[in-house]
């Protein structure tokens, strides 16, 4: 079974940063396709970043252009959020999950359809 653990949310100032982390056992082996995905009050869950590294592409929400970056680190199974620039509208639970991405639209991808071992998520606030 799947266990996918994010970690390094906090409160944040608008325009400040965040490092978020997933241990990601399995997942970051190069023909995986991981990501990013978060969930903000009353909300339905959103896609952030979708990394598919054999590709060499990350597809990406629009709305974080720019500010946001995904990268992975295969010896240590982990999988990392670079969030800066952060708005008030960032806040929310993120949550790292397997992904697939439109190789035609940076802004398409999707969760891995069937997958359903979310983790515990970790809350981004950001707020002044």
């Amino acid at each position: 079974q799947v266990h996918l653990v994010e970690t390094g949310g906090g409160l944040v100032q608008p325009g400040g940063s965040l490092r978020l982390s997933c241990a990601a056992p399995g997942f970051t082996r190069d023909y995986y396709h991981i990501g990013w995905f978060r969930q903000a009050p009353g909300k339905e869950r959103e896609g952030v970043l979708c990394l598919s590294s054999r590709e060499g592409r990350i597809n990406y929400a629009e709305s974080v252009k720019g500010r946001f970056t995904i990268s992975k680190n295969n010896a240590e199974n982990t999988v990392y959020l670079e969030m800066n620039s952060l708005k008030v509208e960032d806040t929310g639970v993120y949550y790292c999950a397997p992904c697939a991405g439109d190789p035609d639209s940076d802004y398409d991808f999707y969760i891995q359809p069937g997958f359903d071992s979310w983790g515990q998520g970790t809350q981004v606030t950001v707020s002044s």
